[in-house]
């Protein structure tokens, strides 16, 4: 654990050479664009195979099928249904549209963060047409921080 301000910081701070798996939990999460994006391991929709990192960062979009998925891939690492050796690190909730969530979907997400350590990535107008070059969108300097161990 480091020492000194990074204690202020919410959320983990990746030991050095830390690598990390993207897995996402359903269909069009967004985990090639997250991988491209902040580096790391694109696993799809499959467990990290041989070789691939053994730290998880779970991925899914903000609307209902999303949350859903990621719930139920976080009760397979409760119940210890996943492959030995993973550690799931966290879920990173990938906005699905411009704006605030609704109510019920925010509750949810709410759940969810009781849970495990979560990162919210919001709508990234350029993303959908295919333009990841540049920083990170704003409000996501705890995930950067997280992954940069992972950059080349």
């Amino acid at each position: 654990m480091q020492q000194g301000p990074e204690i202020w910081i919410r959320g983990p701070v990746a030991p050095a050479g830390r690598r990390f798996a993207w897995v996402g939990t359903h269909g069009g999460a967004g985990v090639s664009t997250l991988a491209a994006v902040y580096g790391g391991h694109d696993c799809g929709r499959d467990w990290p195979g041989p070789g691939a990192p053994a730290s998880v960062l779970l991925v899914a979009r903000t609307h209902a099928a999303g949350l859903h998925a990621a719930r139920r891939a976080l009760e397979l690492f409760r119940r210890g249904e996943h492959p030995p050796g993973l550690d799931l690190d966290a879920v990173v909730l990938v906005a699905d549209a411009p704006g605030r969530l609704p109510r019920p979907l925010a509750q949810q997400v709410k759940a969810i963060e009781s849970a495990v350590d979560v990162y919210r990535v919001p709508w990234v107008g350029a993303w959908r047409l295919g333009d990841l070059d540049g920083t990170p969108p704003r409000g996501t300097e705890a995930l950067a921080r997280l992954t940069r161990a992972d950059a080349p």
